[in-house]
């Protein structure tokens, strides 16, 4: 049987306060991660910022050394009751 992944709109939240609390626009936050090897577009970005889209985990890992933060900060306030 196969799962997936429920999109939850606290992580778009929490990706996007990381990426304004460190004064990045999308376009700049994207031309990093593609520096460091992701291959991402703004479009895809304002995907996971939207919840539209659920963010791989190589995108979390070099995020976090982009924020230098715990990878709490992005699972922070998360609804687990559903």
């Amino acid at each position: 049987m196969e799962q997936k992944l429920r999109r939850d709109r606290n992580m778009g939240d929490n990706l996007r306060n990381l990426r304004l609390d460190h004064d990045l626009s999308q376009e700049k936050l994207c031309a990093e991660l593609q520096r460091r090897g992701c291959d991402i577009g703004r479009t895809t970005y304002a995907k996971y910022e939207s919840g539209e889209l659920n963010i791989r985990i190589s995108v979390i890992i070099e995020l976090r050394k982009i924020y230098q933060c715990s990878y709490d900060d992005f699972f922070e306030n998360l609804d687990t009751s559903k």
